[in-house]
This record gives C-alpha cells, structure tokens and sequence, in this order.
C-alpha cells in the first residue's frame, strides 16, 4: 500500500513538472495605460494558463516602441494607439497585424477626449469648438490617434488643422500643463481626464462624444506569431474570454456593472493606481466583444495621415487587418452573452 501511495504521488509530480514543461511563453508590450486591463484579466483570472501560455509583460512609453521588437519577434504580441508609423512600418516589410480591439470610443465611454483649460471657460473665451482658434493644445506625438481625434473637433468647430499651435507630451504631462497654464487645450485619456476635471484644472470641450467610434488601441501580432497559428489563437481565445469579463463590468459609463469590483481589484493590483475609488470615478473605455476593430475610423485616421504625408507607400488599412484570430476566438467560445 506504502508503494502504491509513493507511485501515486510520484506520477502527480511528474504531471506537474509535465504541465510546467508544456507552458508556451508569449512576450508581450504593454503601454501601462488603462487599455492594458484586459491582458491583466486574462493573466490574473488564470485564462492564458489554461490555454497553456505563459506571459511576460513589458512596458514600452507607447506602441511605437513596439514596432521594432515585433518585426525582430522579440515581441508576440503588442498593443497601443494605432500611429502612421505602424503603416510605414508594415510598408517596409515588418509585417504586423491589427488583430482584435483594445479600447475605442463610444457614447458615454469617451475615455479619451479634448479638455481645455477651466480658466479658458470660466472668463468666457472658450464656449465653443470654434473657439480653439489659435489656442496652443497638445496631443500625444505626430501621427497619432490623439491628432486624428483633435482633427474631428477642429472641423466640428468649422477650423482647420493648421488654425492651432499643435505641440507633443505625454498624457500625464498634461495635467502639469493644465496647471501651469502651459497649454491651453489637450487631447488626452483616462486617468488624466478624472484627475485634470476633478482638481479644477480642466473641462470638457464638448458634451457631446467628440469622435464616436474611433479605434483609440488595437492589439497587434508579430508575423512569426501569426505563423504560430495554434499559440496565436489560443492567446486570442483568452484574450476575448478576458474582455468580455471586463464588458460585463461596464454600466452606464462607469464601471459600475457585474463583477466590477473584482476587474477594479485587479487594475489595482497591476497599475500605479491603488485607489478603487480613482477607476469607480473616471470614465472607462469602450471594447468590442468580439474583438472587431472599427475599420471606418481607422480609414478615416489613416486618411489624415496621409493628408499630412505622414504615410508613405501604397500600403492600406485592410491590409494591416487580420480579423481571423477574433471570428474563430468567436466561433469556439460562442457569441457575447452580458452578466446581468
């Protein structure tokens, strides 16, 4: 019985060194930005592991960065804002894909969006999108979705692109902009957004949802990733497990629906954020269950890119697109059904 019990036990172990060996590693970046909160569920509620991956996270200042370690396949996987430099990238031959959605903007989910200073409003000279005439205003760098997002309200406002100072910082910089009166408006995202509001630094532009839809983060695939065709789909059917986990923690424009609390506990424990009260109070991003990208937004994007000769090459949006991983993901775990 004593031998029967030491092979029982020594077959256990070796099951489990078994399972440990099988473990696949996929490298991926993130942007330490709130978009990044699926890839937390996924790794916190166990959903990569029991698809047999194991992930490491690396933090990159934006998906730009990635570009390069995911042409190399130093990176499997990345993910960020959507920037002309990642067309010029693909036109060079580093074949990378936009393969599910990361965060866009819906009505009541404008995560991202244009403030301007509250002191701008207060006296009066700011009551409108047509106001931002000469107005100094920042966005995140050339070429970005930041700038395309800034495009849509200036022609709101009947202006032109060229009828602003247009200068570069990091969303977080922006708050200290704000303060200091350093720019007059900014394009920026959440917890920046809260925060700028809440300190009395900041306003909204507009009541009204300034570019609904546009894709503000994708998730991206390397080449040698996407050949990998099994480890691949088996990230994205954790990847969509995840997200719909986070959709069903969205109510009303906050995240205030079934499960939230334990989504806020696990931004929590992955961000620089360790107050649940901070992501109870800003407002959330928006996010496909099914992981569709919004094509018309992205062209739209693109075309302002290019109007601006920051794309070169012949390269076009459905090229960059491979929606294959998100339709099987779809088809092997069924369609989106939301907690109630």
């Amino acid at each position: 019985m004593i031998a029967l019990r030491r092979l029982t036990l020594g077959l256990a172990l070796a099951a489990g060194v078994s399972a440990a060996a099988a473990q696949t590693p996929v490298n991926v970046g993130i942007t330490d930005s709130s978009s990044d909160a699926v890839f937390f569920i996924a790794d916190k509620r166990g959903y990569f592991k029991a698809e047999g991956l194991t992930t490491t996270m690396t933090s990159f200042a934006s998906a730009a960065k990635m570009i390069a370690p995911l042409g190399t396949g130093q990176l499997d996987v990345g993910g960020g804002t959507v920037a002309a430099g990642l067309y010029n990238a693909v036109e060079r031959g580093i074949n990378i894909k936009i393969v599910a959605d990361k965060a866009s903007i819906k009505d009541g989910y404008e995560y991202s969006t244009l403030l301007v200073r509250k002191d701008l409003a207060d006296s009066g000279r700011y009551k409108s999108l047509a106001d931002l005439k000469g107005m100094t205003i920042a966005t995140a760098s050339q070429g970005a979705g930041s700038e395309s997002s800034l495009n849509e309200a200036l022609k709101k406002g009947g202006l032109k692109f060229t009828d602003v100072n247009v200068v570069y910082m990091g969303f977080p910089e922006m708050l200290a902009a704000f303060k200091n009166k350093g720019i007059d408006a900014g394009v920026t995202n959440e917890p920046t957004v809260t925060r700028s509001i809440e300190q009395g630094f900041a306003v909204r532009a507009s009541p009204h949802t300034i570019y609904p839809g546009q894709q503000t983060a994708v998730a991206l695939y390397a080449d040698e990733f996407i050949k990998r065709r099994d480890v691949a789909q088996k990230f994205m059917n954790a990847y969509l497990r995840a997200l719909r986990d986070y959709n069903d923690a969205l109510k009303n424009g906050r995240m205030a629906g079934p499960g939230a609390g334990e989504i806020i506990a696990i931004l929590n424990q992955y961000t620089n954020i360790k107050d649940p009260k901070i992501y109870r109070d800003m407002t959330p991003f928006a996010a496909n269950p099914d992981g569709h990208v919004n094509r018309a937004t992205l062209q739209n994007d693109y075309d302002f890119y290019k109007s601006r000769g920051l794309i070169s090459g012949r390269v076009t949006v459905e090229q960059v697109i491979d929606d294959s991983f998100a339709n099987e993901a779809v088809r092997q775990l069924g369609s989106y059904k939301p907690r109630s």
